[in-house]
C-alpha cells in the first residue's frame, strides 16, 4: 500500500482482517459514475473490468486457496521424499544405513548406471 503525501504511517491500521483488507479492495475497484440499463435507469455500481493477473491475485489472496495450495504442496514434498528413499534403496553404500542427503543421492545415483552402463559395454 502506498502513502499519500497527506498521510502518515500511524494512519494506517496494521491489525486489519485478511477480510476487511479484501473489502477495503473491493470499495477501491468499484466504478465511479453509476451505470444506466438499457431501459433508462441508473444501476448500481458494479467493479471495474480486472485483468487476468489481477483476477488470479484476487482468487489466490482467499484462506481457502491458500489451503488447499498449501496441502497440495505437502503431498507432492511426501512424494517427492518418497522417490528419494526408493532411490536410495537401490543404490550400494557402506555402511548401508547412511544418510545421505538427496544431492549425494542423485551424485551417486549417476556414479552408479555409469558404472552399469560400463559393466554391460565389456
Amino acid at each position: 500500500m502506498m502513502l499519500s503525501p497527506d498521510q502518515t504511517d500511524s494512519d494506517l491500521t496494521w491489525a486489519q482482517s485478511d477480510t476487511e483488507c479484501l473489502n477495503i479492495m473491493k470499495v477501491e475497484c468499484l466504478a465511479h459514475e453509476p451505470l444506466e440499463a438499457e431501459d433508462g435507469k441508473t444501476r448500481a455500481l458494479v467493479p471495474a473490468a480486472l485483468t487476468r493477473e489481477e483476477k488470479r491475485r484476487r482468487r489466490r489472496a482467499t484462506a481457502k486457496y491458500r489451503s488447499a495450495h498449501a496441502t497440495r504442496e505437502r503431498i507432492r514434498v511426501e512424494a517427492f521424499n518418497v522417490a528419494f528413499a526408493e532411490l536410495r534403496k537401490l543404490l550400494p553404500t557402506l555402511p548401508p544405513d547412511k544418510k545421505l542427503s538427496k544431492i549425494e543421492i542423485l551424485r551417486l545415483a549417476i556414479c552408479y548406471i555409469s558404472y552399469l552402463n560400463h559393466v554391460l559395454d565389456v
